[in-house]
C-alpha cells in the first residue's frame, strides 16, 4: 500500500484551515491516507526563518487578508474569524493535537477538524486549555479529556518532538502537504500535488 501523505498544518493558519477541508478528499481519491502532523509558524517563520508574521508584514499583510477572505467567499466557507482579528496562543490546541495522535490516533483527524472550525468557522477563542472543553468531539473522545491533556507536560513533549520532525522535514509553513518525500507548501498546491499523484511524479 503507498504511504500516508503527510499533511503539516499550523491552527492559527487560514490556508491551513482552507486546505484541512480538501485534504482527506484528495489523499483518497488516490488510495491514500492523511498523516496529521501540527507545526507552529511562531517556531518556523520567526525563530528559524527570522521573518515577522504574514499580517504583520507591509504590503503583504494586507493583500493577505484580502486573499484569504476572498477564498472563504468563492468556496462558500464558514469564516467568523477575521484574518486582522487577535491572534491566539496555538499551544494548547497544538498539544492537545499531539497527545490525541498520540494516545488515539484515530481521532486526529476529528479533533483537527474540530478546532479549525470552531476557531475560524465560530470565531472561538481557544487560546487556553479550558477553552477546549467546548468543543464538539465524537463519540469516543472526551472534550475534558483533551483539555486536561493539553495543560500537561507530556503534550507539551509530544508537540515539541512534532514540531522538531516538520523542521528536520524541512516545512516552514500552514500547510505544507508532502507526498512521498516530496514538498508542496500553500492551499494553492493542492491542484499540482493532485496532478503529482495521477501522474506518479514528474
Amino acid at each position: 500500500m503507498s504511504s500516508p501523505i503527510q499533511f503539516h498544518f499550523d491552527f492559527i493558519s487560514p490556508y491551513g484551515y482552507f486546505a484541512s477541508l480538501r485534504i482527506e478528499a484528495l489523499a483518497a481519491r488516490h488510495g491514500r491516507a492523511v498523516d496529521w502532523r501540527a507545526m507552529l509558524l511562531g517556531v518556523s517563520v520567526m525563530k528559524v526563518m527570522g521573518l515577522k508574521p504574514l499580517m504583520d508584514t507591509p504590503l503583504k499583510g494586507p493583500y493577505t487578508a484580502r486573499d484569504v477572505l476572498r477564498h472563504a467567499r468563492e468556496h462558500g466557507l464558514p469564516m467568523k474569524r477575521q484574518p486582522n482579528d487577535p491572534v491566539m496562543n496555538p499551544l494548547p490546541c497544538a498539544r492537545a493535537f499531539a497527545w490525541v495522535k498520540q494516545h488515539q490516533p484515530a481521532h486526529a483527524a476529528a479533533l483537527a477538524h474540530a478546532i479549525y472550525a470552531a476557531y475560524w468557522g465560530e470565531g472561538q477563542d481557544l487560546s487556553t486549555p479550558e477553552a477546549l472543553r467546548g468543543l464538539a468531539l465524537p463519540e469516543g473522545l472526551s472534550a475534558d479529556a483533551v483539555a486536561e491533556a493539553a495543560a500537561g507536560d507530556e503534550a507539551a513533549s509530544l508537540l515539541r518532538a512534532m514540531v522538531d520532525t516538520s523542521l528536520k522535514a524541512g516545512v516552514f509553513g500552514s500547510p505544507t502537504v508532502v507526498v512521498d518525500g516530496e514538498p508542496f507548501w500553500g492551499v494553492d498546491k493542492l491542484d499540482q500535488v493532485e496532478r503529482w499523484l495521477t501522474r506518479g511524479g514528474w
